[in-house]
């Protein structure tokens, strides 16, 4: 019934949820893991419903290669990011592949540790088609919480734009800028990445909810968060390249931040943070530097 495709931590935590439902969900992903319940792709395509959790800049070419066998799928996205070299957001990647209706994306304050470990979490479900958001939510287990909503381009955004900010919160912490600093940085933050979301049609009231408050308060204030974690490593002086190999995983900020900065370039959008972050990650800019231009 239900298949995950993308088997990294977040993937791994959803299908732990899911599978306390659906007994017979299974998972896979481009190497073999040793999960209960573990398939090859082709056999999890056999399923109706999909959620693929797999980074957002391998969407397309996923999309493109499994065209026709997703073409009929319910799909649930919960990866994040925006594709930076199409400059697009991910719904609309996939609505060049499948119909509308039959996506739905999932986000919000989540760290996959405590959901493996079955804590209480609040997720948002979006969907142009709100019966479809329904239906997923019925596949989780009652220590998440799922709202559903309609508005698609705002927790699309806010999944997205959230990364980078934690990056910038990172550095502010590693610069050991102190906790007043810290606070106006994410704050200021919440108010750009709504300025960004609503020029492409996002609705401002999800930026205050949890999948835009709540995901950002969380991601930009621990070591949890991969993208804090950059940040971090980026204020002691490490190299970028250093710091990815450490992760071992995807630090979908870094990618984002590109995105973001090419389209608010293009769209004349104010994205301060967002430009520091790439200037930074992109640019070599010194990381003092960058923290003192945005603070003046």
């Amino acid at each position: 019934m239900v298949s995950v495709i993308g088997a990294g931590a977040w993937g791994s935590a959803l299908y732990h949820a899911i599978k306390q439902k659906i007994k017979n969900a299974v998972i896979t992903s481009r190497h073999k893991r040793n999960i209960e319940g573990f398939v090859s792709l082709d056999e999890a395509f056999k399923n109706e419903y999909l959620i693929i959790v797999i980074a957002a800049q391998s969407i397309d070419d996923f999309l493109r290669e499994n065209r026709e066998k997703i073409k009929n799928k319910k799909i649930l996205v919960a990866s994040k990011g925006i594709d930076n070299k199409k400059l697009k957001f991910l719904n609309e990647i996939f609505e060049e592949y499948t119909d509308k209706n039959n996506i739905a994306f999932i986000s919000g304050p989540s760290f996959a540790k405590e959901v493996k470990q079955n804590k209480p979490t609040a997720l948002v479900i979006a969907s142009k088609n709100l019966n479809l958001a329904e239906k997923f939510s019925e596949f989780f287990p009652p220590f998440i919480k799922t709202y559903i909503d309609d508005d698609v381009e705002g927790v699309e955004v806010a999944g997205a734009y959230k990364n980078v900010i934690a990056i910038a919160a990172g550095v502010c912490e590693g610069l050991n800028l102190g906790s007043n600093a810290k606070a106006a940085l994410i704050s200021r933050g919440l108010v750009e990445m709504a300025r960004f979301g609503e020029f492409f049609g996002a609705k401002k009231d999800t930026f205050l909810g949890v999948a835009g408050s709540g995901d950002l308060f969380l991601t930009a204030n621990s070591t949890m968060s991969r993208n804090y974690r950059v940040g971090l490593n980026l204020a002691k002086g490490k190299l970028l390249e250093d710091i990815l190999d450490e992760l071992g995983e995807v630090a979908e900020g870094v990618f984002t931040s590109k995105a973001i900065y090419l389209l608010a370039q293009k769209h004349d959008i104010y994205t301060p943070i967002a430009n520091e972050v790439y200037k930074i990650l992109y640019q070599k800019k010194n990381v003092l530097d960058s923290l003192k231009d945005l603070m003046s």
